[in-house]
């Protein structure tokens, strides 16, 4: 029989991450010393209150049967109660919150829910790829908004609109951005939220870093705007705030139209997440916050080694304001080989694994993303590994130019 042609599988293109991974997973066999600083996965430990939290809950049986898939109520109450502290805004924890088993898996359900065979959704470009392939599986088209330096949001979204047949379902919006660490204040959410109303399309806001910032104001929450509740649906997470990425705890919260729809498709796909890990998730929102503030204040650490250090080296990298990540525009010398062999040129040579910027859409091919996951120490091995490969660059960097420009 010949293998099967799947619609939705033929829409995803190859994995662009693979190949570097695969570079590293060979090197590491080989014995190599492979600094990874490619993916986004936080290397502390969870506090300690959450983890006490998940064992105790753990010890009582009753806890081992099916969870809920919208989330436990008092979970709920959690977040709502998170964002009356955080942003003053008042959630109902039956209507305008659902739980999710990590934003990533919101996001994708949101878009079964919404998103049809044909329709068109605004997505940055360069962004976190479930902000794409989310809606592509789901069988909807993508209009990339390009992210670029000093671009006009606004203009960009209007001109968007316009030329858009049909017109868009829904944009997405992620500030603090992954992988770009752009950040916004409440008035660059306004004119859209004014405009998304007027004609009828959902905002969908990924706020997943709103707690990973430095020396600049709280990021704020679209909800913030009043009449955003008629259109937007905002996704955080704890992977990031409380060091929990594999716990897979995240939230929808907002519209409850777009709630409810959510909330319909999980409950056919699965019983929510495990109900330990839900109650730990309520202690971490609901007890001491001085841990926010402690990996707050280690990420500025390391934000600062890996500058500071890379600017030494003569890697000029704009210092983000937010999240856990550099965003950082390939060198000139090594510009014209595009972000798949720079970064494999990298790993090849400095043993520093980092994020092709390509993987986050075309217009990401200019940069790498560097993300801050290990410790002090190991950055700056990092960063003398760099600047030793800048300061002597391999001869095959003239073979990979070739293999690009014969590709």
């Amino acid at each position: 029989m010949n293998d099967p042609q799947f619609h939705r599988i033929k829409r995803l293109p190859p994995y662009v991450f693979a190949e570097v991974n695969a570079m590293k997973a060979r090197a590491r066999a080989a014995g190599e010393d492979i600094i990874d600083l490619g993916m986004g996965n936080p290397d502390s430990a969870t506090p300690r209150h959450i983890v006490d939290k998940l064992v105790e809950a753990v010890q009582d049986p009753k806890t081992h049967r099916y969870s809920n898939s919208r989330g436990i109520p008092g979970l709920r109450r959690a977040l709502a109660g998170y964002y009356r502290r955080r942003f003053a805004v008042d959630l109902d924890p039956e209507r305008e919150v659902v739980v999710t088993i990590g934003s990533k898996e919101g996001l994708a359900n949101l878009a079964q829910a919404i998103a049809s065979p044909g329709d068109i959704i605004l997505a940055p470009n360069p962004s976190y790829p479930i902000h794409m392939f989310g809606f592509i599986i789901a069988g909807a088209a993508i209009r990339s908004l390009p992210m670029t330096p000093g671009v006009d949001m606004m203009d960009l979204l209007v001109r968007s609109v316009r030329h858009s047949v049909p017109k868009p379902t829904a944009v997405v919006l992620n500030f603090p951005a992954n992988p770009t660490a752009e950040v916004v204040d409440l008035e660059f959410y306004r004119p859209i939220v004014e405009f998304c109303r007027e004609q009828g399309i959902y905002i969908l806001s990924d706020l997943a870093y709103a707690e990973i910032y430095f020396d600049i104001p709280p990021p704020p929450s679209i909800l913030e705007i009043p009449e955003a509740r008629d259109i937007a649906v905002e996704f955080t997470s704890l992977s990031k705030t409380y060091s929990m990425p594999g716990w897979r705890i995240g939230f929808a919260a907002g519209n409850a139209k777009l709630i409810g729809a959510l909330s319909r498709v999980k409950s056919y796909l699965d019983y929510g997440a495990f109900t330990p890990i839900q109650v730990a998730a309520t202690a971490a929102l609901n007890g001491p916050q001085d841990c926010i503030d402690e990996l707050r204040t280690l990420y500025r650490e390391r934000r600062d080694v890996l500058i500071d250090g890379l600017a030494a080296a003569g890697w000029q990298v704009p210092r983000p304001d937010a999240t856990m990540f550099a965003w950082a525009p390939i060198p000139p010398a090594f510009a014209d080989l595009g972000s798949l062999e720079f970064s494999k040129l990298l790993l090849r040579h400095a043993r520093v694994a980092v994020s092709p910027g390509v993987g986050f859409g075309e217009y990401g091919d200019g940069h790498v993303r560097i993300a801050l996951v290990e410790n002090k120490h190991r950055i700056r091995q990092a960063v003398r590994n760099i600047k030793t490969f800048l300061a002597n660059p391999p001869n095959e960097r003239d073979g990979a130019h070739n293999a690009v420009a014969a590709s």
